[in-house]
């Protein structure tokens, strides 16, 4: 189970570094800051699921939690979800060393 929970936070960390590289790459272009939101990326990718977690989390939570919690996630920028997104898988797959060592019977 550790071992998945890694590897999804591995994928999540590329997807933040490609997200991060392809907003610098517009922002040089620009000569601007530009940081794409996660609700654009997700929209442009697939608006079919967007609409889909709406939908089942007004059905299933509660409608407020959608407008409220929902709507401030998709403003931030879509490499900063992904970095919390792979910290947390990080996180929960983390084993913490043996307090006595390595090389104790």
């Amino acid at each position: 189970m550790r071992f998945l929970l890694r590897l999804a936070s591995l994928v999540a960390l590329v997807i933040a570094v490609i997200a991060g590289t392809v907003d610098s790459i517009q922002s040089v272009a620009a000569s601007d800051v530009i940081l794409t939101p996660f609700g654009d990326a997700w929209s442009d990718l697939s608006p079919s699921t967007l609409s889909a977690l709406q939908s089942s989390i007004a059905y299933y939570i509660h409608p407020w939690f959608y407008d409220i919690a929902m709507q401030w996630v998709l403003f931030q920028p879509t490499f900063v979800v992904f970095l919390v997104i792979s910290l947390l898988l990080w996180m929960v797959a983390y084993r913490k060393p043996p307090v006595a060592g390595r090389f104790t019977a």
